[in-house]
């Protein structure tokens, strides 16, 4: 049933066209952290559903546990081996990696243990990965999260920024996937 869905997506994906036509999207951020008494936090679903639309708006085909977790309602339905599993297959397959980490209203990170070992991962298969979160880095931050982008090929939006003007995951995305693309342009002209 799963490779139906994401047969469909694709086709979809394909249809439609757009700049960001061919390419994997994997859009992270937190979840389990996020699911309050009264649902899932507000701001961030919408920030994570905005990233989403615009990368599939934009042709690409995207990976998101937050649509087949329904943001929290169906995650106790899943298994830590079935997330990390299915986690860890999109993140080999996916061509960018959009982790969306929040700040919460004392100015610290929201956790997202999750997010974080998605980002190793990420860095350990050499994708490039485009940061959705509050520009320059909170003081909760930690370092790793800070310096990642001297061992891995990372970018940052400003969270506000994005809210904002959302067209900037695009810009952020090509120039991410850059050399990848021009790869791939390569070998189809050979």
């Amino acid at each position: 049933m799963e490779s139906k869905q994401g047969t469909r997506a694709e086709e979809t994906s394909a249809q439609r066209g757009g700049l960001l036509q061919g390419l994997d999207v994997f859009v992270g951020g937190p979840i389990q952290h996020a699911i309050l008494a009264d649902g899932f936090v507000g701001h961030l679903q919408d920030a994570i559903t905005t990233a989403i639309g615009i990368a599939r708006d934009n042709g690409a085909n995207v990976f998101s546990a937050h649509v087949v977790e329904k943001f929290g309602a169906e995650t106790a339905s899943f298994t830590p081996e079935q997330v990390s599993v299915r986690d860890f297959r999109w993140m080999r397959k996916c061509d960018v990696f959009v982790p969306v980490l929040p700040v919460l209203e004392d100015g610290t990170l929201r956790r997202t243990d999750g997010t974080h070992v998605e980002l190793g991962w990420a860095t350990a298969l050499g994708r490039p990965i485009v940061l959705i979160t509050k520009q320059p880095f909170v003081d909760s931050a930690s370092h790793l999260l800070k310096g990642l982008h001297r061992v891995g090929s990372v970018q940052a939006i400003d969270f506000d920024e994005f809210t904002e003007k959302p067209t900037l995951l695009i810009d952020a995305v090509l120039a991410a996937t850059e050399r990848q693309r021009e790869a791939v342009g390569a070998s189809l002209v050979a």
